[in-house]
């Protein structure tokens, strides 16, 4: 079994590697200038708005987002540590499907994954050996799921 969700996160990270390196690549060749490695470095990974506005999503990243959020809540067994491993997988095949699923292009692309790609290390912390280590990722996965709608439509 864990065997099989390594297997996945590894599918998963190469996904998006080569998604995000595809996407990078063409907003190059629309002859906007390059960033440099300075910029780049500061922009990585920064969550911001549209302008202001909410970035659109496509209705599969959102409905992926809602079912993580509802896994989050119906599960009643935050003081099993047998638990988790369920929950570990659920949420981490409904971010396969985000991921396989994404249409999204551009900035919004990129602001997904800015999104996303905290929400890895959370689910590996969902399988620590100490369970207020788990309880700690179940609340700040709940946490950061709940800010999805301040920054997508």
């Amino acid at each position: 079994m864990k065997k099989a969700n390594i297997l996945i996160m590894v599918i998963l990270a190469n996904f998006l590697v080569v998604s995000c390196n595809n996407d990078k690549n063409k907003k190059q060749e629309v002859n906007k200038p390059a960033q440099t490695e300075e910029e780049t470095h500061e922009s990585e990974g920064v969550l911001k708005l549209n302008n202001g506005d909410l970035w659109m999503a496509n209705s599969e990243t959102s409905e992926g987002i809602q079912q993580m959020t509802q896994l989050i809540a119906d599960f009643t067994n935050s003081e099993n540590m047998e638990a988790y491993p369920e929950l570990k997988a659920n949420l981490e095949a409904e971010f396969g499907t985000i991921i396989s699923k994404c249409t999204m292009t551009g900035e919004a692309h990129d602001q997904l994954h800015n999104y996303l790609l905290p929400m890895k290390p959370l689910f590996k912390d969902l399988a620590e050996d100490d369970l207020a280590k788990r309880k700690s990722a179940l609340e700040k996965l709940t946490k950061h799921l709940s800010e999805y709608s301040a920054y997508f439509k």
